[in-house]
């Protein structure tokens, strides 16, 4: 196998096998892959996904939201989020919400166009719930320490 060949097969390889979910949405926010990662995350298989809208994934509430930043970074062809880290929640197929953290790739082809966004996602749910229990057991322990401070 020539260079260009292995570096192709390593890069699907890597993507497929990711634990991370990675996912790729053309620029009318429709899927065009789904890994592994995103199948155990979400609880969709890739043929449930492709060729689906994002808002799959997207709480009601924030839809309307997510889709105006989606139209807005594809128009302008960068992101805030190819460097900062996004914290969102997100919905799994049972219903349930989870809390994610990601950054988005834009692809874009050989004359600078944009193709769509890619984003690796990560589930956080359990740190963000420790996160909240911590939060709720130190505001207790505060207004126990200060007495008559109410």
């Amino acid at each position: 196998m020539d260079q260009t060949s292995f570096r192709d097969w390593l890069c699907r390889r890597l993507v497929e096998a990711s634990r991370d979910a990675i996912i790729f949405a053309d620029q009318n926010g429709l899927i065009r892959l789904w890994n592994i990662g995103a199948e155990a995350m979400f609880g969709y298989r890739a043929a449930e996904m492709e060729g689906q809208s994002l808002d799959r994934i997207i709480p009601e509430a924030l839809r309307a939201r997510h889709n105006e930043g989606f139209r807005r970074v594809m128009a302008a062809g960068e992101s805030r989020y190819a460097a900062d880290l996004l914290a969102v929640p997100g919905l799994r197929k049972d219903g349930a919400r989870i809390s994610l953290e990601f950054t988005i790739t834009l692809i874009k082809d050989g004359q600078g166009q944009v193709l769509g966004a890619a984003a690796i996602i990560r589930d956080v749910t359990a740190r963000w719930q420790r996160d909240q229990e911590l939060k709720k057991r130190l505001a207790a322990l505060e207004s126990g320490v200060e007495p008559g401070a109410r």
